[in-house]
């Protein structure tokens, strides 16, 4: 038996993610208090909706989905009620697998994940990390699950922050980067439904040659650039306004913040 503590976005992904790839709803349980949204769950995929304590008493593995700063409270509370040797796996950025364990009690195999959005849509990309009781098996449990809604990585958890930096909050770089040219497309224009068709299928398909042709992005980006060119024109711009360093520092700011969040 599967348990989602949480019914929120990325709760409802994980179920919706598990159950398209054959998980029966009878072997599923969510938590979620709030009753209009569990009405809405309950009708829209057939699962069984119940109070946290019962989501533990029954369940072998347990996803935590809820917000990090209402984490300690239910860690304290499903402590009690844990069956037998279960495992537990949060997705809430900067909940530590020490964290974890110091409030679930001794020998409890934990999982840290950090996904992120593009999992509400089947793409996500997500990282693991097991804490010092979760066996081998019990990552390439976890990592089965979580891949119910895109790719999984392991990596060691001292470098989840940077994980959070780059994947966790990624998404948003990207859209912030589609909004600039969308909005220069504008300026120049250009209707705004087909800056958004251009821009949007440009970054979709550059990524699929990133993802798929195994190249380096130098290589890739080089391929487009011709010598005195206009993509060669653009990318000078770029690199006067010091648009690489602004990057590699924006990323490090995330990380850093994701430190803080880690250690409260």
């Amino acid at each position: 038996m599967i348990a989602i503590i949480g019914g929120g976005k990325m709760g409802e992904a994980l179920l919706a993610g598990l159950l398209a790839t054959g998980h029966d709803p009878a072997d599923l349980l969510v938590t979620e208090p709030h009753g209009p949204r569990a009405d809405d769950l309950r009708a829209k995929y057939g699962i069984t909706v119940v109070p946290a304590a019962e989501a533990a008493q029954r369940a072998g593995t347990l996803i935590l989905a809820i917000k990090p700063q209402d984490m300690v409270d239910l860690l304290d509370n499903l402590a009690a009620e844990l069956r037998p040797g279960p495992l537990v796996i949060s997705i809430a950025a900067g909940i530590t697998t020490s964290l974890l364990e110091k409030h679930l009690g001794a020998g409890i195999a934990v999982v840290r994940a950090m996904p992120n959005t593009p999992a509400l849509v089947g793409e996500g990309m997500t990282a693991i990390a097991g804490g010092v009781h979760t066996t081998v098996d019990q990552l390439d449990h976890a990592e089965a699950l979580l891949r119910a809604v895109g790719d999984v990585v392991r990596v060691p958890e001292r470098h989840m922050d940077t994980v959070t930096a780059l994947s966790g909050s990624g998404p948003a770089y990207f859209y912030f980067i589609a909004e600039t040219m969308i909005e220069a497309g504008v300026a120049m224009g250009m209707t705004r439904s087909t800056a958004h068709r251009l821009v949007t299928r440009t970054i979709s398909g550059a990524a699929t040659m990133l993802d798929s042709s195994g190249e380096h992005p130098v290589v890739l980006r080089e391929a487009v650039t011709s010598p005195g060119g206009t993509t060669a024109a653009a990318v000078r711009e770029l690199e006067r306004h010091g648009v690489r360093t602004a990057f590699t520092d924006a990323i490090e700011a995330a990380r850093d913040r994701s430190r803080e969040l880690s250690e409260g």
